[in-house]
């Protein structure tokens, strides 16, 4: 039990509420989530997808204001056949993503900064605690009743909340090579901390005894088990609480090429380095022992390799591509990288319609494809490869405001895994299912200043 409660609460955060990676949240702009595509960007979000690209700004300064709100629900069905319910869902919400950028162009120079959550960024709330945590305890009246005293039920009360944000603070100079190249060089400093909060309390059982229960009531099973002289159960049925945090940093090399071959088209390239960072423990409470203050261990972000490209179709019509590719393997994730079989990638393709000089419409479709072996898989912690939809627009109120409005949702693969069951005496009792589902919707809003000259 101590140490699935650890494991649950480790597992909480890493919360990536993009729907494109393992780690990594991709989506970093409103035009992101109305679009899906922005590896080719030029504009003010290209602080992120394309810094070389941001050359192609007008002179002047460019301010992205960016906030997105989010709300995910992971469900975790069990067959197990002893546990009180069968469903368990863990509550994502994310009122506030916030992405700022800045730029300053001039001429052949692009200066720029931005700030917003690479990993993580969401509170995961499971109230009923999950399978993992619950079996231990639905097994408790076949126990007992195997020590002659029968049982038939158990209830305990579980639960868990863990947040996790990744803030990144970015700087990026790019500079136009000639009429048809550019290049940047940029770094991103990562501030990470995770926060743990969860409990199990309240384990009863209803054990015969002619002496301590001879009317077959729910009793705590921690004053039971002391009392039959079992202290090794007896303190593990004892309430337990942790109240932890983990903090670290980390540092982000970025380079990038933008190429404009012919009118109308533009290419780009970008490679982020692995971005390396131990989190260490720090400790208010923890009744199970396993969160040691001061404890240290990894948890990097893998380096990505993105390419894009963007076709005015139209003076109206544009459309663009995007390919990521991250190298999950090369991570050091304390371990479960050795359960990464091949690393990730997505493709998304994107349209934009100006319906007028004033309003453009946009959609775009991401495929998101994983390659994990069964050991990935759990309770606590899957991913799922999706189909995602984004669809959105963009309102010019004049030459210095813009607004930009998407709204995307993941449609993930369900998964699932059997596992084996025993009985606490270690017999072979067969096998049993648990099925992995996952509902994401984002609302993005962005206003976009523009100042300065041509």
């Amino acid at each position: 039990m101590k140490k699935a409660l650890t494991v649950v609460l480790f597992v909480l955060v890493l919360v990536t509420i993009s729907s494109a990676t393992l780690v990594t949240n991709m989506n970093q702009s409103a035009l992101y989530v109305r679009l899906l595509s922005r590896n080719a960007s030029t504009d003010v979000d290209a602080v992120y997808y394309n810094p070389a690209g941001l050359v192609a700004l007008k002179n002047g300064w460019h301010i992205g204001l960016n906030n997105q709100t989010v709300f995910q629900t992971k469900t975790v069905e069990s067959d197990f056949p002893f546990l009180n319910t069968h469903s368990f869902d863990g509550k994502v919400n994310v009122p506030v993503f916030p992405d700022l950028f800045v730029v300053y162009k001039k001429d052949k120079l692009a200066l720029s900064f931005g700030f917003g959550p690479g990993a993580g960024g969401g509170t995961a709330d499971f109230t009923k605690g999950l399978p993992s945590i619950e079996w231990q305890f639905s097994v408790l009246p076949s126990l007992i009743t195997s020590m002659g005293l029968p049982t038939t039920r158990y209830s305990t009360d579980i639960a868990f909340k863990g947040s996790s944000v990744y803030y990144g603070f970015q700087l990026n100079a790019a500079y136009a090579l000639t009429d048809t190249i550019s290049a940047a060089v940029g770094a991103r400093f990562v501030s990470a901390h995770n926060t743990y909060d969860g409990y199990i309390r309240s384990v009863m059982i209803n054990p015969y005894h002619p002496l301590l229960n001879p009317t077959q009531a729910m009793i705590p099973a921690a004053q039971f088990f002391a009392a039959i002289g079992q202290t090794g159960y007896a303190a593990m049925m004892a309430d337990k609480t942790v109240d932890a945090a983990e903090t670290g940093t980390g540092f982000t090399p970025i380079l990038s090429l933008n190429f404009k071959p012919a009118a109308g088209l533009n290419l780009a390239l970008k490679y982020e380095l692995k971005t390396k960072i131990e989190l260490t423990t720090e400790t208010t409470k923890d009744d199970t022992g396993m969160f040691p203050d001061g404890y240290k261990f990894r948890s990097d972000i893998p380096a990505f390799l993105s390419l894009g490209a963007a076709y005015e179709i139209l003076p109206q019509l544009r459309a663009s591509a995007s390919f990521n590719y991250f190298f999950d393997k090369d991570a050091d994730w304390s371990g479960r990288e050795a359960f990464v079989n091949s690393n990730s990638y997505d493709l998304a393709v994107g349209l934009e319609y100006d319906v007028t000089q004033s309003i453009t419409l946009s959609a775009g479709y991401l495929a998101t494809v994983f390659d994990l072996a069964p050991g990935y898989q759990s309770d606590l912690s899957h991913d799922m490869g999706a189909n995602t939809l984004g669809v959105g627009a963009r309102f010019k109120l004049n030459k210095t405001f813009d607004i930009d409005l998407g709204f995307m949702s993941p449609m993930y693969k369900t998964d699932k895994k059997t596992l084996p069951y025993t009985t606490t005496t270690g017999v072979y009792l067969g096998q049993y299912e648990e099925r992995y589902s996952r509902k994401t919707t984002a609302f993005a809003v962005a206003v976009n200043i523009h100042l300065g000259g041509e």
